[in-house]
């Protein structure tokens, strides 16, 4: 390949932009302040029907309750605070009146949730006719009350960003969720203190966000009266022109995705592994490795102890065979050699197989168009380069990356030590960007190139005979026609594999939720992997897949289909009467009455036994002593 020196190590300083923005972190961990109105109208019933007692309230208690349950499985380090407001009770560490923190015992007010505080929270959530422990421990009273100075909401932000002080916003993704059905909690005030109590609690939460902390707004809309976000809410989150138009469906979606999300692990976008790329003799950079993709397995046993139930910590050490002592000295191996034993230490062993230093080399390059799609045998790692040790690292990582993308070629290198070393292919990946943000960030897959054993070439069946004379079936255009249009009708539009969830692994997460919150039903899990029996039901697919029948099976196939079941209905009747009939002349070759009244039914075969009973009709599962119970009770003894 032909290569232009100049134009390879250019410095490409308008290239730069993109990898300086991408090496920015990602927040780390999530702090989230749950504001849940707590006024007298969250308490009415959601819709008309009577018999329902589900409630605002409860409908924000339990979207918070399924969501904690989830994050303590999936993001277990973010930290969480439930805060009610519009209460009679409070507490709250400015003593502000109306705002009380819920909060358990050995934890803080902002801190990783517990098993004990989802169960007694949910507790709260049991109880939907809330005559119990929320009204009589905490209570609630009707918002801000005109005459009154006590502007709750404004309280209720004011405790919020005290509790998310903590933390760089840099490392640490900060917000408010807000939940209420009463879009204009001003209302009931007039004049000018309803003007002065607007701007102080807009301003209250202008100063939280630019302190970092995003305010959004979960709004429990009223059957026949949707929420109006412009009475207040608008200017309290900032929206402006079409977001006030487009806020409430977005809403309410994501109401409904804390609810129903799916319970699993968040795997931090942490580094693998730093390695040392070598580009050609003398010219080393350093990359850093990430794992795109992994799989998603249940968290790995834990032994523990079974009086204090602390985790056990598993010790090995060697015994001399001939003295009984412990041995200290680091094991050495050994290899027979002219009847003599050559010994080897650790080190010295792990010498001897190195084959490489477990860096990355580059070997040469090759157009893409040879590199196919049965190569990547196992999920590719993402490279990136790093100045961290190696100064003008990303400036020859950005050279290499835009000449293989100009030139449409594929990197070959050496990477791995001496446990598994394997032919890699560098493939440049260029930065997507939308509206919304990057989709693919710049940098290189390392595809792990298969071995020529791991590749199985199709065995191709060689046909000695024309097809007429070997009998073998071919389908016709109109058959391959019919086919192609069920296979159509049966596409699963979209698709992608994050739309079905593992059922074995909801499990195993459901138990260990079942077990932790002390439950006695394990949630219903739903194995989306079974057969969609609606979808396959509707009258497009059922005409195609008897299309389908028809050309292969003819008109007639479902009468041949019934016919032959009444003829191995037919054969089935006859081996079961041939099976009673030889039961029946194997069982008159004893006498059981006499058996029985002596006890030596005990001595017969387990096959005699089921011929006594196969020639009565009487079942014959089970083990030995529960056929001769079936024949003693049938004999009367």
């Amino acid at each position: 390949m032909n290569l232009d020196p100049q134009g390879l190590f250019r410095d490409h300083s308008d290239s730069d932009d993109e990898f300086e923005l991408e090496k920015e972190k990602d927040p780390s961990k999530e702090m989230v302040v749950y504001l849940i109105d707590a006024s007298p109208k969250m308490f009415d019933l959601v819709g008309n029907d009577e018999d329902k007692s589900q409630t605002y309230f409860h409908a924000a208690i339990s979207s918070i309750s399924q969501s904690l349950k989830t994050q303590i499985i999936g993001k277990s380090s973010d930290e969480v605070a439930i805060c009610f407001f519009n209460t009679k009770e409070k507490k709250n560490l400015q003593d502000l009146n109306g705002v009380f923190v819920f909060n358990v015992n050995d934890r803080e007010f902002l801190d990783q949730p517990t098993a004990k505080l989802i169960k007694e929270f949910s507790c709260i959530e049991a109880l939907r006719n809330l005559a119990g422990t929320f009204m009589s421990n905490i209570g609630s009273q009707y918002g801000i009350i005109p005459g009154s100075r006590e502007n709750s909401l404004y309280s209720a932000l004011w405790v919020a960003q005290a509790l998310l002080r903590k933390g760089s916003p840099k490392y640490v993704s900060k917000r408010i969720l807000v939940f209420t059905n009463e879009d204009n909690p001003f209302g009931n005030i007039t004049g000018a203190a309803k003007t002065d109590m607007i701007r102080t609690t807009v301003q209250r939460a202008y100063d939280a966000q630019e302190m970092g902390i995003s305010i959004e707004i979960l709004p429990l809309s009223i059957p026949n009266e949707p929420f109006n976000v412009s009475h207040f809410y608008a200017d309290l989150i900032g929206l402006e022109g079409d977001e006030v138009a487009q806020f409430l469906p977005s809403a309410v979606e994501r109401l409904e995705d804390m609810t129903d999300q799916l319970t699993k692990r968040i795997f931090k976008k942490r580094i693998v592994r730093t390695i040392s790329f070598s580009i050609a003799e003398g010219i080393n950079i350093e990359v850093n490795t990430y794992a795109l993709i992994r799989p998603a397995l249940p968290g790995s046993v834990t032994w523990l102890d079974s009086v204090t139930n602390l985790s056990l910590k598993a010790e090995r050490s060697f015994i001399c065979a001939d003295t009984g002592a412990l041995v200290h000295e680091p094991p050495k191996r050994f290899h027979p050699y002219k009847n003599e034993n050559v010994k080897f230490s650790v080190d010295e062993l792990s010498e001897i197989k190195r084959i490489s230093n477990g860096h990355l080399c580059l070997l040469g390059f090759k157009p893409l168009d040879l590199l196919k799609d049965y190569h990547n045998l196992k999920p590719s790692t993402f490279i990136f380069p790093t100045d961290e040790a190696i100064i003008g690292s990303t400036k020859i990582f950005i050279a290499l990356h835009r000449s293989m993308l100009q030139l449409k070629r594929f990197a070959l290198a050496f990477y791995g030590g001496s446990a598994n070393p394997r032919l890699v292919a560098l493939v440049a990946q260029d930065g997507v960007t939308s509206s919304s943000g990057q989709v693919e960030p710049p940098g290189m897959h390392m595809i792990y190139l298969p071995f020529s054993d791991d590749i199985r070439h199709v065995e191709e069946a060689v046909q000695l005979q024309t097809t007429a004379d070997a009998g073998v079936p071919h389908a016709t255009d109109d058959q391959i026609k019919k086919a192609s249009v069920l296979m159509k009708r049966m596409e699963l539009k979209d698709f992608s594999v994050c739309q079905f969830a593992n059922p074995a692994l909801q499990r195993h997460y459901g138990i260990l939720q079942a077990l932790a919150l002390g439950e006695d039903e394990m949630p219903d899990i739903k194995d989306e992997t079974l057969p969609d029996e609606d979808g396959m039901a509707r009258p497009t697919i059922v005409n195609a897949l008897e299309d389908f029948k028809i050309a292969v099976y003819g008109e007639n196939h479902d009468l041949e289909e019934v016919s032959s079941k009444k003829s191995s209905g037919t054969d089935a009747s006859r081996k079961r009467k041939a099976m009673v009939e030889a039961a029946v002349e194997s069982a008159a070759n004893h006498d059981w009455a006499d058996l029985a009244d002596n006890g030596k039914l005990k001595d017969l075969t387990v096959p005699e036994l089921k011929n006594y009973l196969t020639a009565h009709n009487i079942p014959v599962t089970g083990k030995k002593e529960a056929l001769i119970s079936r024949i003693l009770t049938h004999l009367g003894r």
